[in-house]
């Protein structure tokens, strides 16, 4: 609809300059917007102001001139009115808008989908967790975030690959490791204390007595050094396929598992420093090798060599983002945790450094989860083993509640996570709200072919003439735009406010009206809507991963 506007906007523009009433200046980039107040119409637009010093005139004067070409178009407009220092108010012909059901019936699940990220390939990646334990509810938050901002680009046109970091190199190996290890050795009655910097939770027993079971005494025969590299291999395997497991019942599914340490078998992550240091981004100083990131805005240069000869995370991150741009990607989304912010500024410098623009690479902070329980706070750490996992909520809440609630909020947004309402199959619970109301068109539809009344073809709209069915076709027409707006800030939680909304207003127009009456031509064009709406609704859950019961 704001493209019919536009359309309209400039042809009473285009009428104007011919008439002599206006000399014709170049038509600025003018906005379509909804107003915020129902009273103010169905779209505002500021061309006038824009105008006003090319023309020389007041704002106010233009808009009339326009306001009266647009008039004429009796077709398209039930009142045009001019407001405040210029504004164009529009309020469309109420049949105009029932116009979208046509389309929603004929697209069906493609109703939404767009054309805006053509030829762009896109990675996202996300949750990355490390492989020294189980996925935990904060982990999931980003799960969902990350597949639903991909779903969401996907939908907008563009190709979107889906990775999973696998930070398989480094210290927390060795720490998961030893920390098994030491788990295995106490399986062998030895008496010994755990380190405190160990990792604590009752997997790492469970771990180590399979491995008991698997090797018997065979790794107190090894060097402890070569036992503990082992022990982080294999260990690492189980809870990487652990991790995989949780995701796939999490919906969540991954094109490409990419490993930290292949960056060091195929060397470029050394690759990735000589490219720095050609461009001449790299110094030494106390025997350690620097990016200057200082020259790129970042609060200080950072190390990739140590003195010590041993590479920083942060070379490895250089390594892997260098490389994600030689994939071909135009585009590339990081998903991490809130507490990584102090990373921004100098992956931005590194893109800089290695001559791309920084807005290549957006990042999305995500915020840990509080997790409620009886209405306490249920305390989280990994290494304390006190986290709550991702499975356990999962098995608790179920996907579609786990999914619906992670993305209720923005990623860098507080987030408390009641279990007792996802629970709930009640109004109360949001997700149930929304499901609720596609599992009732589902039922109406079934309660009207038993009755004989089966949709063919588009029914007589014009019967549609209550304030809450035009809400709806409204609703119904600003879909697409949900999608597009989504994908270009990368925010899911924009279609999750819109299903809430559009779930709401059917309630509430169901709860004041009878979709099937004893007048079938209104009974056809209500079920027509109602149906219409429940596409939308199907169409925004299957982006955001939950799914569209027809039962309840």
């Amino acid at each position: 609809m704001k493209g019919l506007v536009k359309q309209a906007v400039n042809e009473a523009l285009r009428a104007c300059a011919a008439s002599g009433q206006l000399a014709g200046a170049d038509v600025p980039d003018f906005v379509v917007e909804v107003p915020n107040r129902v009273e103010h119409g169905d779209f505002a637009v500021n061309v006038a102001m824009l105008l006003a010093r090319a023309e020389r005139k007041a704002p106010r004067q233009i808009a009339e001139l326009l306001a009266q070409q647009l008039r004429c178009r009796e077709d398209l407009w039930l009142s045009v009115e001019v407001a405040g220092p210029g504004f164009i108010n529009l309020r469309l012909q109420p049949q105009l808008w029932f116009g979208v059901l046509e389309t929603i019936h004929c697209q069906q699940q493609d109703y939404g989908r767009a054309t805006i990220g053509a030829g762009q390939r896109v990675q996202v990646e996300f949750v990355s967790a490390n492989p020294t334990g189980p996925l935990h509810i904060g982990h999931g938050r980003g799960a969902a975030t990350g597949d639903a901002v991909a779903a969401v680009l996907q939908e907008a046109g563009y190709s979107v690959q889906r990775e999973y970091y696998i930070n398989d190199a480094g210290n927390q190996m060795d720490t998961l490791g030893r920390s098994i290890l030491l788990r295995y050795r106490q399986q062998r009655g030895e008496a010994l204390d755990f380190p405190t910097d160990c990792y604590q939770g009752d997997y790492i027993v469970e771990l180590a007595e399979q491995l008991f079971q698997e090797e018997g005494a065979r790794l107190l025969q090894l060097p402890e050094v070569d036992a503990i590299h082992y022990c982080a291999r294999w260990g690492g395997d189980i809870i990487r396929a652990g991790i995989d497991a949780d995701l796939q019942d999490f919906g969540v599914h991954f094109d490409n598992w990419y490993s930290e340490q292949s960056l060091y078998d195929r060397e470029l992550v050394a690759e990735g420093i000589e490219a720095l240091r050609q461009a001449g981004h790299v110094y030494e100083q106390e025997g350690a090798l620097w990016l200057r990131t200082t020259s790129y805005g970042d609060d200080k240069d950072r190390v990739l060599v140590r003195s010590n000869g041993a590479t920083t995370y942060f070379a490895s991150d250089v390594a892997y983002h260098r490389e994600k741009y030689q994939r071909g990607f135009n585009r590339v989304i990081d998903v991490w945790g809130a507490d990584h912010h102090g990373y921004v500024p100098r992956m931005k410098a590194v893109l800089q450094a290695l001559g791309r623009d920084p807005q290549d690479l957006h990042i999305i902070l995500v915020q840990l989860v509080n997790l409620l329980r009886a209405g306490q706070q249920v305390a989280m750490s990994t290494r304390a083993g006190t986290f709550v996992t991702l499975r356990e909520v999962l098995d608790e809440v179920g996907r579609d509640a786990c999914r619906f609630f992670f993305l209720m909020r923005r990623g860098d947004s507080q987030l408390d996570f009641d279990l007792e309402l996802a629970k709930q199959q009640s109004n109360d619970n949001p997700v149930f709200y929304v499901q609720y109301a596609h599992a009732r068109i589902c039922s109406i539809k079934r309660n009207a072919a038993e009755a004989g009344l089966v949709l063919e073809g588009m029914p007589d709209c014009t019967v549609l003439r209550l304030e809450e069915e035009l809400a709806l076709a409204r609703l119904l027409e600003r879909y697409p735009e949900v999608i597009c707006t989504a994908a270009q800030h990368y925010e899911p939680h924009r279609l999750t406010f819109y299903v809430q909304e559009l779930a709401a207003a059917f309630h509430s127009y169901y709860n004041q009206q009878r979709i099937l009456v004893e007048d079938e031509a209104i009974s056809r064009a209500r079920l027509y809507l109602a149906e219409a709406v429940r596409q939308v609704l199907a169409n925004g859950l299957r982006v955001l991963g939950v799914a569209a019961p027809q039962k309840m």
